[in-house]
Protein backbone atom coordinates (compact mmCIF):
# COMPACT_ATOMS: atom_id res chain seq x y z
CA UNK A 1 0.00 0.00 0.00
CA UNK A 2 1.22 3.58 -1.18
CA UNK A 3 2.30 6.26 2.04
CA UNK A 4 -0.40 8.42 0.48
CA UNK A 5 -2.95 5.57 0.91
CA UNK A 6 -2.02 4.50 4.30
CA UNK A 7 -2.18 8.26 5.24
CA UNK A 8 -5.67 8.70 3.87
CA UNK A 9 -6.78 4.79 5.82
CA UNK A 10 -5.35 6.78 8.48
CA UNK A 11 -7.22 10.02 8.16
CA UNK A 12 -10.01 8.25 7.25
CA UNK A 13 -10.53 5.98 10.37
CA UNK A 14 -9.55 8.51 12.61
CA UNK A 15 -12.23 10.87 11.32
CA UNK A 16 -15.11 7.67 11.31
CA UNK A 17 -13.66 7.12 15.28
CA UNK A 18 -14.34 10.84 16.22
CA UNK A 19 -17.59 10.65 14.01
CA UNK A 20 -18.75 7.58 16.34
CA UNK A 21 -18.19 9.37 19.33
CA UNK A 22 -19.96 12.47 18.70
CA UNK A 23 -22.92 10.23 18.15
CA UNK A 24 -22.60 8.46 21.28
CA UNK A 25 -22.28 11.59 23.36
CA UNK A 26 -25.25 13.41 21.29
CA UNK A 27 -27.53 10.64 21.65
CA UNK A 28 -29.61 12.02 24.83
CA UNK A 29 -30.45 14.95 22.65
CA UNK A 30 -32.85 13.14 20.16
CA UNK A 31 -34.56 12.08 22.63
CA UNK A 32 -38.51 12.87 22.62
CA UNK A 33 -39.74 16.06 24.18
CA UNK A 34 -41.48 15.83 27.41
CA UNK A 35 -45.19 18.00 27.12
CA UNK A 36 -45.86 18.25 30.27
CA UNK A 37 -46.79 21.74 31.16
CA UNK A 38 -46.58 21.37 34.87
CA UNK A 39 -42.83 20.55 34.77
CA UNK A 40 -41.73 22.24 31.41
CA UNK A 41 -42.81 25.90 30.13
CA UNK A 42 -44.47 26.44 26.62
CA UNK A 43 -40.65 28.58 25.58
CA UNK A 44 -38.69 25.91 27.36
CA UNK A 45 -40.44 23.09 25.18
CA UNK A 46 -39.95 25.19 22.55
CA UNK A 47 -36.29 25.51 23.15
CA UNK A 48 -36.10 21.64 23.88
CA UNK A 49 -37.77 20.75 20.42
CA UNK A 50 -35.04 23.40 18.53
CA UNK A 51 -32.16 21.29 20.21
CA UNK A 52 -33.64 18.22 19.63
CA UNK A 53 -34.35 19.47 15.51
CA UNK A 54 -30.92 20.63 15.55
CA UNK A 55 -29.32 17.68 17.19
CA UNK A 56 -31.28 15.12 14.64
CA UNK A 57 -29.67 17.40 11.72
CA UNK A 58 -26.30 16.72 13.09
CA UNK A 59 -27.26 13.18 13.62
CA UNK A 60 -27.92 12.93 10.02
CA UNK A 61 -24.80 14.51 8.51
CA UNK A 62 -22.48 12.55 10.39
CA UNK A 63 -24.48 9.42 9.02
CA UNK A 64 -23.91 10.94 5.88
CA UNK A 65 -20.25 11.28 6.48
CA UNK A 66 -19.81 7.81 8.38
CA UNK A 67 -21.00 6.37 4.82
CA UNK A 68 -18.78 8.42 2.72
CA UNK A 69 -16.09 7.42 5.08
CA UNK A 70 -16.48 3.81 4.71
CA UNK A 71 -16.99 4.03 0.94
CA UNK A 72 -13.67 5.64 0.61
CA UNK A 73 -12.13 2.56 2.88
CA UNK A 74 -13.97 0.10 0.91
CA UNK A 75 -12.16 1.24 -2.12
CA UNK A 76 -9.05 1.30 -0.72
CA UNK A 77 -9.26 -2.36 0.44
CA UNK A 78 -10.53 -3.34 -3.24
CA UNK A 79 -7.42 -0.75 -4.92
CA UNK A 80 -10.01 1.60 -6.51
CA UNK A 81 -8.93 4.67 -4.20
CA UNK A 82 -8.51 7.61 -6.02
CA UNK A 83 -10.29 6.80 -9.37
CA UNK A 84 -13.75 8.72 -9.97
CA UNK A 85 -16.60 6.66 -9.67
CA UNK A 86 -18.06 8.83 -12.51
CA UNK A 87 -15.15 8.84 -15.20
CA UNK A 88 -12.88 6.70 -14.01
CA UNK A 89 -9.98 9.37 -14.03
CA UNK A 90 -7.73 9.66 -11.08
CA UNK A 91 -8.86 12.25 -8.62
CA UNK A 92 -5.92 14.82 -7.80
CA UNK A 93 -3.58 14.09 -4.39
CA UNK A 94 -4.60 17.84 -3.43
CA UNK A 95 -8.58 16.92 -3.56
CA UNK A 96 -7.90 14.17 -1.90
CA UNK A 97 -6.04 15.48 0.79
CA UNK A 98 -8.91 18.16 1.61
CA UNK A 99 -11.37 15.01 1.19
CA UNK A 100 -9.85 11.40 1.82
CA UNK A 101 -13.27 10.02 1.13
CA UNK A 102 -14.17 12.01 -2.39
CA UNK A 103 -15.38 9.92 -4.55
CA UNK A 104 -15.03 12.05 -7.54
CA UNK A 105 -12.91 13.96 -9.40
CA UNK A 106 -13.15 18.12 -9.28
CA UNK A 107 -14.80 17.55 -12.66
CA UNK A 108 -17.33 15.42 -12.35
CA UNK A 109 -18.09 17.20 -8.66
CA UNK A 110 -18.81 20.30 -10.49
CA UNK A 111 -21.08 18.91 -13.30
CA UNK A 112 -23.10 17.38 -10.34
CA UNK A 113 -23.12 20.68 -8.78
CA UNK A 114 -25.49 21.99 -11.82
Amino acid sequence: MAKDEQNARKALESRRAELLSLSRMAAGDNAPVALDQQSVGRLSRMDAMQRQAMSQEQERRRALELRRIDAALERLDEGEYGECDSCGEEISDKRLSVDPAAHLCIACARMGEH
